[in-house]
Order: C-alpha cells, then sequence, then structure tokens
C-alpha cells in the first residue's frame, strides 16, 4: 500500500510516503523550512560579478539569488548544442534592472537560491518552457513510437516560441488529459506576465512549495490514499487535487500520524549517520555543504565464501542500502561512496549497474559516473526539497 501522510505538528507540516508502512520518502515544510524552488519573481539586479559571469538578484526574501549568465541568455537545447556566447554580461543586465526569474535551486544554509530566467511551469503531464521554442521528453519514456506522438502531439498543441519538456505521467495518460494539461499551463503562463505590481522585488507567482510539487509527481503513481490530520491542510490538498484534475482519496484523521507505522523511531534512524545492514556491514553517511560521503565497512560481517566475494556481498547490499537512504534523505548534489576495494573488474562492474537499478525507484534523477583511480564510485543527485 502506498500513502502519502501530511502531519501538522507544531505549525509545520511533516510529509512522508509510505510503502508497506516503510518511509521511502521525509520532507519537512514550515516557514523555518520554506520551499522556493519553482516560485517566480520580479527580481531586482543587486550587483554583478564579471569575473564569475554572475549576478546577484535580491528576491525580497532573506538571502540574495545567484544568476549565471547563461541563465539569462535565451535557453539552447543542451542536448545538441553547448553554451558558447561571448557578450559580456554587464551588456545584459545593470545593477537596478528588473529580471523576471524562477527559483530553479534552492537555497542553503549559507548560499542563497539559484535562479534563471528560463521558466519552467509544472504540471502533471509536461513542464511548460514559455521562452524555449523546443520539446523533449523525459528519458524514461523509452517507446520510440510513443516518444515520436507524444513530442508530435504536445508540439501541436503549444504557441510559437514555447516549448516543453514531457513528463513520464504522459506516457500512459490519455490524449485528452495530455492537451488538458498542456492548455491549463498555457493558461498559468499568461496570468503570470499579466501579474500587475507597483514596486520589485516582488513574488509573483508561488508554486505551492514541497506540498503540492509532492502531490504532483505522485498523483499518478499508484498512491492509494493521503492521510492528513487537519482540516485546513485537508482544503490544501483537496484544492491542488482539483487544480490537478487528480482523484486520489484524501482521508482526515484529527490525530498526530506520527503515531502510526512507528513513525518516530523510523524517522530516528533518519537522524543517524549510521545504518547497520543486515549482514553486519555498516554504512556511514557524512553530509556536508560541497558534498556527501558515504563509507562502506564490513563491520561484524566474516562472510563464508573467499575475501572478493565477502567484499562483493557487502557491497552490493550497501549498494541497496544507499539507494533507499538517498531518496530517504533527500540527499542532492555531489555523493561519493568509498566501497570496499573490489579487484575483479566485473564485480566493480556488476556494483555500478546494481546500484543504477537500486536507483530507478528513486522520482528523482540520479547519474553515476565510474570509480575514480582512488576506487571512489562519483554520482550526482537532484535534490527534491532542501530540509
Amino acid at each position: 500500500m502506498r500513502e502519502l501522510l501530511i502531519n501538522n505538528q507544531n505549525d509545520k507540516n511533516l510529509i512522508f510516503l509510505i510503502e508497506d508502512k516503510k518511509i521511502v520518502e521525509y520532507y519537512e515544510d514550515s516557514e523555518e523550512h520554506k520551499n522556493l524552488d519553482g516560485n517566480i519573481y520580479i527580481g531586482k539586479v543587486q550587483n554583478i560579478v564579471p569575473g564569475l559571469e554572475a549576478a546577484f538578484i535580491n528576491l525580497g526574501e532573506d538571502k540574495n539569488a545567484f544568476i549565471h549568465k547563461k541563465d539569462i541568455l535565451p535557453k539552447q537545447d543542451e542536448t545538441k548544442e553547448k553554451f558558447q556566447n561571448s557578450t559580456p554580461i554587464t551588456k545584459l543586465i545593470k545593477p537596478g534592472d528588473p529580471l523576471l526569474v524562477e527559483v530553479k535551486k534552492d537555497k542553503m544554509q549559507t548560499k542563497g537560491a539559484r535562479v534563471s530566467t528560463h521558466i519552467g511551469l509544472r504540471g502533471r503531464m509536461i513542464v511548460l518552457m514559455p521562452n524555449s521554442p523546443y520539446v523533449t521528453l523525459s528519458s524514461k519514456i523509452q517507446d520510440e513510437e510513443k516518444r515520436k506522438s507524444l513530442k508530435e502531439m504536445v508540439s501541436a498543441i503549444l504557441p510559437e516560441g514555447m516549448g516543453a519538456i514531457i513528463r513520464t505521467t504522459a506516457e500512459k495518460a490519455s490524449k485528452e488529459e495530455i492537451i488538458e494539461d498542456v492548455i491549463y499551463q498555457i493558461e498559468k503562463w499568461k496570468k503570470i506576465q499579466n501579474t500587475e505590481f507597483e514596486n520589485y522585488p516582488v513574488k509573483i507567482y508561488d508554486s505551492g512549495g514541497i506540498l503540492k510539487k509532492t502531490i504532483i509527481d505522485l498523483i499518478d503513481f499508484d498512491l492509494d490514499r493521503i492521510v492528513v490530520n487537519t482540516k485546513e491542510n485537508l482544503e490544501k490538498v483537496q484544492a491542488i487535487i482539483e487544480e490537478i484534475g487528480g482523484k486520489t482519496k484524501i482521508n482526515l484523521e484529527e490525530r498526530d500520524l506520527s503515531k502510526l507505522y512507528d513513525i518516530e523511531k523510523q524517522i530516528s534512524k533518519i537522524n543517524s549517520n549510521k545504518i547497520w545492514l543486515k549482514s553486519g556491514g555498516f554504512i556511514t553517511i557524512d553530509r556536508t555543504e560541497a558534498l556527501t560521503a558515504i563509507d562502506v565497512n564490513t563491520g561484524k560481517f566474516i562472510g563464508d565464501t573467499n575475501l572478493e566475494e565477502t567484499i562483493y556481498k557487502v557491497n552490493e547490499e550497501a549498494a541497496k542500502e544507499i539507494a533507499k537512504q538517498l531518496r530517504l534523505r533527500d540527499i542532492g548534489g555531489i555523493i561519493v561512496i568509498d566501497f570496499i576495494d573490489m579487484h575483479k573488474k566485473e564485480n566493480i562492474e556488476k556494483i555500478i549497474k546494481a546500484l543504477q537499478e537500486f536507483c530507478l525507484e528513486d522520482r528523482s534523477r540520479v547519474q553515476i559516473e565510474e570509480f575514480t583511480k582512488l576506487n571512489l564510485l562519483e554520482l550526482t543527485r537532484k535534490q527534491i526539497s532542501r530540509k
């Protein structure tokens, strides 16, 4: 059974995706941990850093946002061409200028948000790109005939100059559902364009934060029910479901939902940096602002065959647990894994393949690279929400 629990506690929402009574995703939504991702602002250019080809933008939030020159110039189809433009950023913008931007990467402890003029309005079936005249598809849609038909259908509806990313959900959706979502996102963009304001910086579109993003992303993937514990959240969720045309069952249970499924106990394990494996081995997770380091250890596991096979078994079990923890803890950015050294090339390749397969359950993109000369496996993951 797949459930989304939204537990309001001390003026903050704790959001849990539960599969068979186990937490697989966990987010926190509050004023303190407010998610800016997807919000659109008329920002004010605060200052320009020519040496970095970048600028800082005042959004009216507590930290100025960062924008690179390539996010000011017209968007290129990065699958076909590389970014090249010699125009200095000082010729594109100047301090005090208004700039329409979307938050692409939320703020961190010491860093402000990353923003772009390349707007992307997230819907159930597509991400509408009003200023990018090309259509691409989710890499998870692999059927070539389906890819071709979806691209032709969406391209025929979009006004000239607009583009879209067709999401995985569109693969199994009806033609009517896809058309409805495309039209809805176009109308949403028109309203944003027509927003009146007297002063800037000003927020002109609120994406709804991690709560709305999570519901949109999960509504079409066998979600059995959504459970909330306050009438206020019931109304919020009903409004989101109605807006996107969803049909998921919503239950109101006015009690502390963290008492269900030993959630409190499960959360305590999420906060620990050491995770024991069933075999007796363990992994440690150390998160810094620059990257996340994960170390794999044999621990108490001594195996019953040769050393190479013992090491492989621990590494394989660790790979499965690491994929689970990346999703559960919403770890993003650069991740470096120090697996126990293996000497057989076939075992090294099998571990990479196993990790790739385990990460398929993750709705965020995980890009796995090769092992380095120091036997470290590098990967990146896009963080869904910043905690």
